[in-house]
Parts: C-alpha cells; sequence; structure tokens
C-alpha cells in the first residue's frame, strides 16, 4: 500500500510540475520581451577596442533601438559608430528563436557582419553568440542602471574568451518618444 501511495504522489508531483511549465515559459518569455523594451530608445557613448590589431582605438556611436513589433521578442538597432572623422553604419537585428536568439550585426557572417547564432536573456543582462567563418565569441549588454549600458564583445580563443571590444552606452531618449514625435 506504501508504494502504490508513492508512486501516486510522484506522479502527482509530476504532473503538477508540468502543469506550471507553460506557465514558467510564457514568464520567461515576457521577462525577455521586457528587456528588450528596457533597452530600446537612443543611445550614445564611448567605445574602445582592447585586444588585437588595432587596440587602444578609440571610437563613439550613435544608436537607435527599437523594440520588435507585435508579439515578436527581440531588437532592431541602427545608427552609427565613429572614429575621428570616419563615421561606420552599424545595424543590428536580434529576435527570438524559440528558446534561444538569432539575428546578426550589419549584413550577417555572409558579408562585412557578423551572425548571431544563440542567445539568453537573464535579469538585466542578455548574451548573444556571435560567428564570423571560424570565429566565435559572445556580446554581453548589461544595462546597469535605467540609462546606462555596457557592451562588451569578445571572441574564443582556444578554450578562453578574450574581450576585444568595450563599449559604454547613456540612453539619451526612448524609441516610444522617438516614435511618437515621429508620426
Amino acid at each position: 500500500m506504501f508504494d502504490r501511495f508513492s508512486t501516486v504522489g510522484r506522479c502527482a508531483a509530476i504532473f503538477a510540475a508540468a502543469s506550471l511549465l507553460p506557465v514558467a515559459v510564457a514568464d520567461a518569455a515576457s521577462r525577455d520581451k521586457r528587456f528588450f523594451q528596457s533597452v530600446a530608445g537612443v543611445w550614445k557613448g564611448p567605445g574602445e577596442i582592447v585586444a588585437g590589431k588595432y587596440k587602444g582605438t578609440k571610437f563613439t556611436c550613435n544608436l537607435t533601438g527599437l523594440p520588435a513589433e507585435g508579439k515578436e521578442t527581440g531588437l532592431k538597432l541602427d545608427g552609427t559608430c565613429r572614429v575621428g572623422v570616419f563615421s561606420q553604419p552599424m545595424s543590428a537585428i536580434i529576435s527570438q528563436a524559440g528558446s534561444s536568439y538569432k539575428g546578426q550585426f550589419l549584413d550577417g557572417a555572409g558579408g562585412k557582419g557578423l551572425d548571431i547564432v544563440s542567445g539568453t536573456v537573464t535579469g538585466n543582462r542578455a548574451v548573444m553568440g556571435i560567428n564570423r567563418n571560424k570565429l566565435n565569441g559572445a556580446m554581453v549588454a548589461r544595462l546597469e542602471q535605467d540609462d546606462a549600458m555596457n557592451i562588451t564583445i569578445s571572441v574564443k580563443v582556444e578554450d578562453r574568451m578574450i574581450p576585444v571590444i568595450g563599449l559604454k552606452l547613456n540612453r539619451q531618449a526612448t524609441a516610444m518618444a522617438e516614435t511618437a514625435d515621429s508620426e
């Protein structure tokens, strides 16, 4: 009798846990969406290449991020980064793909950019796996406050991640205010 009760109890516990799983998945999806909505806006700030051939090169970026529309989760980013008198267009599209993320920087790995091949969002931090040919790495964006964000891009060398670019952005305006102004 005791063994049968244990089996019924275990089955009930498994059923209860399974019934909560869709709620947990939906809650995680809404947390991810909230993160991307919170980083939408106009951002400006300095960056520096901290490793490699161009180590020590300083630049400034002006970027505008818009959250994905409708039920989609992600971000579309456009703007420029400038070194001295030279300016480079910057763009990125990040979108949820199942429980991960996909997208591209610039025109993707097939062009002059990078592919986003994976990603997770945890609290105030998003980590995106990036790839270009044999180069693998990660981009980590951490929202420090509502108006400050740090971005680090690292590449994998052997079995270590080496930071190569650091960027400190400050919010200039929210994307929602910019969208309302343009209508």
